[in-house]
This record gives C-alpha cells, structure tokens and sequence, in this order.
C-alpha cells in the first residue's frame, strides 16, 4: 500500500488525475471483494490508462484480471517494476 499511495501522490502532483484502488482498514466480507472487484473494472472503464503498482514484479491473481480486463478495453497498460 506504501508504493501505491507514492505512485499516487506523485502521479497526482505532475497533474494526473488518479483513479486508485479503494483502501479498507479491516477486513473485508466476499461480498464486499466482489463489489470492489466491479469498481476496479468500473474504474478501468473511466481511465485512460492503467499504471500497475508491482513491487518486486509481483502481480496477483486479482490484479492479472483487471491487466486482461484493460487489455481486452484497449486501455495501455505499464507496470512500476519489469513483470
């Protein structure tokens, strides 16, 4: 979560505006994942791309989905770290 707030916070300060994944501080229910899961693709839908925050190269099951979801949309997508 550190290095996404960084990409956040300096995407936005070099004037992007940053549709970010939605933080909770507890955990949350299956029914909750799913709607978040909706509201990433949503979110993919509003952007004109799609920067994925991978430190060390890791991308999870979750975030493979949306990278294919962005895909299939035609929105570009790059990475913080080589995949």
């Amino acid at each position: 979560m550190d290095e996404m707030r960084a990409v956040n916070r300096d995407l936005t300060l070099a004037g992007v505006i940053v549709l970010a994944p939605g933080e909770a501080d507890e955990a949350v229910t299956d029914e909750q994942k799913t709607a978040l899961g909706v509201l990433h693709l949503r979110k993919i839908d509003l952007a004109d791309r799609v920067r994925v925050v991978n430190p060390g190269g890791y991308v999870g099951k979750s975030t493979s989905r949306e990278v294919a979801y962005a895909h299939a949309t035609g929105k570009p997508v790059s990475y913080t770290d080589p995949v």
